[in-house]
């Protein structure tokens, strides 16, 4: 009795793991049947570019990865769309003149700049540097050793 119980269920888990993997070919072909011009899509092997023209007889697809550079690729090498990015740039590149300005970098406007940068004083490493960041002897020699 055990015995029909584990085969049972051994057989329903096979069931649900090739209904799962015929779903996600079914959504693939479904995807690769509307590919049309126009669309930019990666191919399996990380290639992007931009759909030029669908040959439906033949299954082929030309792709355009730069201008002028087209190359023909089987409908099955297709992988994925490409979502075109989001207008976000010109929203950051604002907030990071403001902040500049703010903290006085030395890309910011001079006007609104709190410092000179050429006021600034970096080592070449840290081991000049004390807790408060200037530079003064340690109580050291030329030679290494410890005055103490």
């Amino acid at each position: 009795m055990s015995f029909i119980l584990i085969l049972a269920l051994a057989a329903g888990a096979m069931f649900l793991m090739t209904s799962r993997t015929r779903k996600q070919q079914r959504e693939a072909q479904n995807f690769r049947a509307t590919l049309a011009p126009g669309q930019e899509v990666m191919t399996g092997s990380g290639m992007f570019g931009t759909i030029v023209d669908v040959d439906e007889d033949a299954d082929v697809i030309t792709i355009e990865s730069t201008p002028g550079n087209q190359s023909r690729w089987l409908r099955a090498a297709i992988a994925k769309l490409v979502e075109p990015p989001v207008e976000a740039e010109e929203t950051e590149t604002d907030e990071t003149s403001e902040t500049a300005a703010a903290y006085g970098s030395a890309n910011a406007d001079p006007s609104t700049s709190k410092g000179d940068v050429d006021d600034l004083v970096v080592p070449d490493d840290l081991s000049g540097l004390t807790d408060d960041g200037s530079e003064k002897d340690r109580g050291r020699r030329d030679d290494g050793t410890d005055t103490k």
